[in-house]
């Protein structure tokens, strides 16, 4: 590679070049003084200013569709959530802040918590600070963050970007999308495929390149300076995509095509998609911010929403992954020197055993007052034991499938001997990938080693697709890799039977399986098991398929 190329994680597919334009960098911290000389003045500026950011941001979301449509809704959520508001007013108050650094304290509080619960909730911390950004602008009466004007269609360049930024994006005029940081399980990363722009995140040193072009690869994850005066080059669309909602290979090899939720609105998306049901109920949302444990039949109601736009249908809902690295008030958990390999997900149950029963008997009410088909998996589980251990507390609950998680290398490798005590596995690659390669997956720096197309993690997903073929049980994959059409064909080419998605990546899978016999799949998995790299996997599997 030149000195005048670089690379990064390749997110969303197509290749494009021109014109760089750059967002630039957020505001900064706005300063703790002079103390205002109207306490209360001060703090009433706080809920009108944020009213004006939700306002801007609700407008942008009656203009979107699908996922950006619900990300934008989610992040006026936040901008307009009481108690930022009336943290930041205690800050004016209390402290005497002005309102700019009042609000920015706050929203930095919450962002750190959300750092601290780690793996989908970290991915969160970015739209907290988003919100902050156009919030503190607002007060100071200067021009928000975001993405400039386009005079022609451009390359956008970015150190990272706030998801209702990529949200808003016009595709007519962003020809590729580049970042320094992120990783391939950003919203921004789901966005940009939703939108079908091609994009690149984790290109170290992308903002001292300081191009006036560049030609961007979203297959390959290159990126190389262009020539300024060349041509503009557009990805081709794809077009409208076509599937009849049903997840099968062209040959009619069953594949179940599901969707990731974590609330009401994720999970009404994701039926809107045409998800045929869910893979994986993240439950945290309902414990986030309580200072108590929930009730039962606090958790029920909560749980009954999510459940309610798949009635008939399958959904597996994961209970509580929390712990020592993400930390919940209730659960006190002691200081660890390494929390993310500490107590956390079922581990927590093993001493706080009523915690999980509780949970599992709002599950099954949820599941009674819903009418969905409702499974349970624990995540974070190592070994066959943990397994039998979690299973039998859900059947004894009256639920009566239960399966686990699998995002351990070392569940991996006994894969065999939990399939035969639990009724399924789902993998969670992102996780799986995290602990195989030793690589923060909120690390931008090491966000390459977390890229699904690794041979390694795909080796360690085959041993899985065995497994199941052999005790004859379904293995599904509801990390981000099941997002990716192409390597959705790759994961069925291993046995998995499910993938379950964000709601903007159903179609788009559910096209591609239909497009493909198993025997093709089959094919392109052994082509991406025997790849050097994640770059060279993509490339085998694109050759495979134009065969």
């Amino acid at each position: 590679m030149s000195s005048e190329a670089l690379s990064g994680v390749a997110v969303s597919p197509g290749r494009a070049s021109g014109p760089v334009v750059r967002v630039s960098e957020p505001l900064g911290e706005p300063a703790s003084g002079p103390a205002p000389a109207d306490l209360a003045a001060e703090a009433a500026r706080i809920a009108p200013a944020t009213q004006i950011v939700v306002g801007r941001l609700e407008a942008l979301a009656e203009t979107a569709s699908g996922e950006a449509a619900t990300i934008l809704i989610t992040t006026a959520a936040m901008a307009g959530d009481p108690a930022l508001i009336s943290q930041a007013e205690e800050f004016v108050t209390r402290d005497r802040l002005p309102a700019a650094r009042a609000i920015f304290q706050a929203a930095e509080g919450f962002a750190e918590a959300l750092l601290a619960a780690g793996g989908y909730m970290a991915e969160r911390a970015r739209d907290i600070r988003d919100v902050r950004d156009r919030i503190v602008a607002e007060l100071l009466g200067v021009e928000p963050p975001g993405v400039p004007e386009f005079a022609t269609p451009s390359v956008l360049v970015a150190r990272d970007l706030a998801p209702a930024d990529t949200a808003g994006l016009d595709p007519a005029k962003v020809l590729a999308l580049v970042t320094e940081e992120g990783g391939p399980t950003s919203h921004t990363a789901i966005l940009a495929r939703a939108l079908g722009i091609p994009a690149v995140v984790a290109v170290r040193g992308l903002l001292a390149l300081d191009a006036e072009a560049l030609a961007v690869d979203g297959d390959t994850g290159t990126v190389e300076v262009a020539d300024p005066n060349a041509p503009v080059v557009t990805a081709a669309s794809a077009g409208a995509i076509e599937w009849d909602g049903t997840g099968e290979t062209k040959d009619g090899h069953r594949v179940k095509v599901l969707g990731n939720v974590g609330s009401a609105t994720d999970a009404q998306a994701a039926a809107d998609a045409g998800a045929e049901g869910v893979g994986l109920f993240r439950t945290e949302f309902c414990y986030l911010d309580a200072p108590t444990e929930p009730t039962v039949d606090e958790q029920r109601i909560a749980y009954t929403a999510v459940l309610s736009p798949f009635r008939g249908k399958p959904v597996i809902v994961r209970t509580l992954d929390a712990g020592a690295d993400k930390p919940l008030a209730f659960l006190s958990p002691e200081a660890e020197p390494n929390p993310a390999l500490g107590v956390r997900g079922l581990r927590v149950a093993f001493d706080r055993p009523e915690i999980v029963d509780r949970q599992l008997e709002a599950i099954a009410g949820a599941a009674k007052d819903s009418g969905a088909e409702v499974s349970v998996m624990a995540p974070m589980v190592a070994t066959a034991e943990e397994a039998a251990w979690f299973a039998e507390r859900a059947r004894a609950a009256g639920i009566q499938r239960a399966g686990v998680m699998i995002e351990i290398p070392a569940a991996a490798l006994v894969a065999r001997e939990i399939l035969a005590v639990v009724d399924f596995v789902s993998i969670g690659t992102n996780d799986l990938a995290q602990y195989t390669f030793a690589a923060d997956r909120q690390l931008g720096a090491v966000a390459k080693l977390n890229d699904p197309w690794q041979p390694a993690l795909l080796r360690l997903i085959a041993l899985i697709g065995e497994a199941a073929k052999a005790t004859g049980k379904p293995a599904g994959v509801c990390g981000e890799a099941a997002a990716d059409p192409k390597l959705a064909l790759v994961l069925a080419g291993l046995g998995l039977t499910s993938l379950s998605m964000n709601a903007a990546a159903v179609r788009g899978v559910g096209a591609s399986l239909a497009a493909t016999t198993l025997a093709q799949c089959e094919a392109v998995a052994q082509a991406a098991l025997a790849a050097a790299n994640p770059a060279a996997a993509r490339v085998a599997v694109k050759e495979a398929l134009s065969e």
